[in-house]
């Protein structure tokens, strides 16, 4: 008769632990003690991979799925709306610190220019009202007039937002 060797939990337990360890983490980001991540390494959720999307707490290979589902992301409260289905608001809010939703200047929501650094609901809206933005370095004018930007943030921003010659294409 051979005897089980203590030396690995049952598969069960691994799985268990794994779990414990996930909700922990997702816990941890939820209540502000997690590294929330700088704004320039927050993943696009557009084009970002299933293997930067598992890097984020909590996420695993069924958010990761869903994630990629509901692909194109035009607003974060598309966002918000399709992963609310298989998440409370808490998480849904802890997910948003590692990823934003590309901005078109000209169609963007206020709360998906919120995802900008320093912008609240009263700039998002002085933003809306500024618009047609003839390309993205009129919209930057405009941010940077309302929002005083560091070098480094404008970089940021740049990133975020869509790429004209994708649209045209």
């Amino acid at each position: 008769m051979k005897t089980r060797s203590n030396k690995r939990a049952p598969r069960y337990r691994r799985r268990w632990r794994l779990g414990t360890v996930t909700v922990a983490l997702a816990l941890a980001a939820v209540a502000g003690n997690a590294d929330e991540p700088e704004w320039q390494d927050r993943l696009n959720l557009n084009t970002s991979t299933r293997r930067e999307f598992r890097e984020i707490p909590g996420v695993g290979i069924r958010m990761v799925r869903e994630f990629m589902e509901y692909r194109p992301y035009v607003s974060i409260r598309q966002f918000r709306r399709e992963i609310g289905k298989y998440v409370n608001d808490e998480q849904v809010a802890a997910y948003e610190q590692y990823v934003f939703v590309p901005i078109d200047p000209n169609e963007a929501d206020a709360e998906t220019l919120q995802q900008i650094p320093g912008v609240d609901g009263d700039t998002a809206a002085a933003l809306i009202e500024a618009r047609q933005y003839a390309d993205a370095a009129a919209f930057l004018a405009q941010l940077t007039a309302l929002v005083e930007l560091s070098d480094e943030d404008l970089s940021v921003v740049e990133a975020m937002l869509t790429a004209e010659e994708e649209e045209e294409a």
